[in-house]
C-alpha cells in the first residue's frame, strides 16, 4: 500500500547585501534618532543593496546556499517561485532572472507570486501543493525584497522599518514524520483594506510618469495604526487556526517564528497567543523589515546556529499588504 506524499523543507539559504544602515547614520538624513526608531520598533540596524547591485543577486544568492545545503545540482530544480513585491524588472520575473544566475535548466519553471510580506508563506503553499501531487520533486520559494529602492528617505515613518534581504527554501517529497515535514499552511486575504499598506505609483492604474514620479507614488505608503491592528488579531487567528487544525496547542510549540514587522506587533501577537518571548525567533534588531524574506531568514538563522533543532514544532505567521496573512506550521 503506498502511503500519500507528504512535503518538507529539505533547506534553506539566506542573502543579505553587505552594506549596513545604523539608526545612527538614518540620523543624518531624516528627522529621527537611534532611541526614537529603537524604543518604537527594536530595529537596529538594516541592510541596504549597493549601487549596482540588485534583487535577483541576493535571490540567486539564497538559491545557490539552499541547493548546496541540500545535496543537489541547479538542474535538479523543477520549479523556482519568486514571492517578491520589489522585482529588478515588471517583466521578465524575478525568478525567471534567478533561474538564469543560479544556471537551472530550461525545463525549469519559474515564476512570481506577489502578496507582499505574506509572500513566502504563500509560494510554500503553492510548493506543498504540487510536491504533493507529484507534479515537482525540487522547488525553491525565494521570498527576495529590494524594498530600499521603493522608500521615501525624508519618510521616518517607513523609511526606518524596512530593509533589503532574501531567503531560499527548497521543498521535496517526503513521507509523514520525516525531518522537516510542512504540517500545515494556510493563506488569507482581506482586500476591502488594501489602501492601508501600498505603493500606489508604478502600476496600469497609474502608470509611472514625470508627475507621478515627481510626487512620489511609487513609494511605500502605510497607515501604521491600522496596520497594527490588522496584523495583530490576524496573525494570532491564523495561529490558533493552524494550531487547531493539526490537534496541537501553543503549548506543544517549540519555537514561534513571526514576521519581522517591528518589536510592537511581534510582543502583542505573542501575547495574544500566550507564547513567552523566550521561544519567540527574533533577527529584526539586526535585518528590519524585509517583507517577504523575514519568516524563512529568521527560521534559517535559528537553525543554521543550532537553536531550532531536528524534532522541533514550529509554527510561523506573517502578514502584509493585500492585506494577507499567513499561518504554518513545521516539524523540523
Amino acid at each position: 500500500m503506498s502511503h500519500p506524499i507528504r512535503s518538507r523543507i529539505a533547506s534553506f539559504g539566506s542573502g543579505f547585501p553587505d552594506r549596513v544602515m545604523t539608526n545612527h547614520d538614518l540620523e543624518k538624513i531624516v528627522d529621527t534618532s537611534d532611541q526614537w526608531i529603537s524604543e518604537r520598533t527594536g530595529i537596529r540596524e538594516r541592510r541596504i543593496l549597493s549601487e549596482g547591485e540588485n534583487n535577483s543577486d541576493i535571490g540567486a544568492k539564497a538559491c545557490l546556499q539552499a541547493i548546496e545545503r541540500a545535496g543537489i545540482k541547479a538542474e535538479d530544480v523543477d520549479l523556482i517561485i519568486g514571492c517578491t513585491t520589489t522585482p529588478d524588472r515588471w517583466m521578465p520575473s524575478l525568478a525567471s532572472t534567478i533561474q538564469a544566475k543560479i544556471g537551472a535548466n530550461k525545463r525549469t519553471a519559474a515564476y512570481d507570486v506577489l502578496s507582499a510580506c505574506a509572500g513566502w508563506m504563500t509560494g510554500l503553499q503553492i510548493a506543498d501543493s504540487f510536491v504533493r501531487t507529484g507534479q515537482y520533486k525540487n522547488v525553491l520559494v525565494v521570498g527576495s525584497e529590494a524594498l530600499s529602492r521603493f522608500l521615501n528617505w525624508k519618510d521616518r515613518t517607513t523609511c526606518v522599518l524596512f530593509g533589503d534581504g532574501a531567503a531560499a527554501s527548497l521543498i521535496q517529497p517526503c513521507k509523514a514524520g520525516d525531518p522537516g515535514e510542512i504540517l500545515e499552511v494556510r493563506v488569507r486575504a482581506d482586500g476591502r483594506y488594501g489602501d492601508h499598506l501600498d505603493m500606489p505609483g508604478g502600476g496600469s492604474a497609474m502608470p509611472p510618469t514625470l508627475e507621478s514620479v515627481g510626487a512620489g507614488q511609487q513609494f511605500i505608503r502605510m497607515n501604521g495604526q491600522e496596520i497594527y491592528k490588522h496584523a495583530v488579531r490576524n496573525m494570532a487567528s491564523i495561529c490558533e487556526e493552524v494550531l487547531e487544525a493539526q490537534g496541537k496547542t501553543i503549548d506543544d510549540v517549540t519555537w514561534f517564528v513571526p514576521h519581522q514587522a517591528n518589536m510592537r506587533i511581534i510582543e502583542t501577537v505573542g501575547k495574544k497567543i500566550n507564547i513567552p518571548l523566550e521561544r519567540v525567533a527574533l533577527n529584526v534588531h539586526k535585518y528590519g523589515n524585509t517583507s517577504a524574506a523575514t519568516v524563512p531568514t529568521c527560521f534559517d538563522e535559528y537553525v543554521t546556529n543550532g537553536t531550532i533543532k531536528r524534532g522541533d514544532l514550529v509554527l510561523m505567521t506573517t502578514f502584509g499588504g493585500g492585506l494577507s496573512w499567513a499561518g504554518g506550521l513545521v516539524r523540523w
